[in-house]
């Protein structure tokens, strides 16, 4: 099964911040806060929703075909995306803007703060998936500009593709009824506990009204695990976290949960066991600094999924 993946392509800077954020901003001062924070080191990453999904996703032998936008410094991504097998004809170049890139700063409890620049994915509401040659069974839609997303969501019904709706960060600039409608449209709708909150509030839908609606809804929680209900919360499965061996950084965690999430699930496995490979590649993920530096053979995750997972 071919997975069209589209959303963002970032070049990502990464720094860790040795305290915890609650010990340097004031509550009762937030109105003026001015605030600097230290940082242990910087490492500069690729990264972006798309490239971190696919990525993921062509270590667990999947075949993801990624649609999305660079700007005029995007050719060393480019390059590094093919070197890993992933198909790029279809990442096109805005030569007028960089690429996205994306500052976070993490502290000791893994609280995280980024800023955020679109750059040249503001272009990516000029691409179409009417354009594309290459066919495909299933989309992700994943965090990007917010008119394209709606677009792709739209192409998707009409050609009556399945398709994975994953607002992340893009969450807070839907309006209500443009949420209500991509939610009305897709076959999964990802996101974590507080953006299952946001959404509720949102569309003034409530969770068993979203579960009523979507085949399948996915609740990420971090080191709680994950659950997956559904339609009509008939099935309610519960995913006990894979223990990584130690923690380094959780950005890009979810990211890999996705990647290992849809991999399975186009692999043809049940919907228990496409959450335990997430939880596994999330496991990789958050043990490396950055979203595209784990690397794991076929034989290792097999052999680490036996082993939090076997029956």
């Amino acid at each position: 099964m071919s997975i069209l993946v589209t959303g963002s392509l970032a070049y990502d800077t990464i720094m860790d911040f040795p305290g915890r954020f609650r010990d340097h901003i004031l509550p009762d001062q937030i109105h003026v806060l001015n605030t600097c924070f230290l940082v242990d080191g910087i490492v500069k990453n690729f990264g972006g929703c798309a490239g971190n999904i696919a990525y993921t996703m062509r270590m667990l032998g999947a075949d993801p075909i990624v649609l999305s936008v660079l700007g005029s410094d995007g050719d060393t991504y480019s390059d590094y995306l093919e070197k890993q097998g992933i198909v790029t004809r279809y990442i096109y170049r805005e030569a007028s803007a960089l690429s996205s890139q994306a500052t976070i700063i993490t502290d000791k409890d893994d609280n995280q703060i980024t800023a955020y620049h679109n750059g040249a994915s503001d272009a990516a509401s000029d691409l179409s998936i009417g354009d594309m040659d290459q066919s495909f069974d299933f989309a992700i839609i994943a965090p990007t500009k917010k008119t394209a997303m709606i677009k792709y969501a739209s192409e998707c019904a009409a050609r009556k593709t399945p398709f994975v709706f994953d607002p992340g960060q893009q969450l807070g600039g839907f309006e209500k009824d443009e949420l209500r409608k991509m939610l009305s449209l897709c076959s999964f709708f990802i996101v974590n506990d507080y953006e299952l909150k946001v959404t509720e509030q949102k569309t003034e839908y409530s969770a068993r009204m979203l579960c009523a609606m979507i085949d399948t809804v996915i609740i990420t929680r971090g080191a709680s695990g994950s659950r997956i209900i559904t339609r009509r919360g008939a099935e309610h499965i519960e995913i006990v976290p894979c223990k990584p061996q130690e923690v380094r950084d959780p950005t890009g965690a979810g990211d890999a949960y996705r990647a290992g999430f849809f991999s399975a699930y186009a692999a043809g496995k049940d919907l228990a066991v496409c959450g335990q490979v997430g939880s596994v590649a999330a496991a990789y993920a958050i043990e490396r600094y950055g979203t595209q530096n784990h690397i794991f053979s076929i034989k290792d995750f097999e052999q680490r999924y036996g082993t939090n997972y076997a029956s």
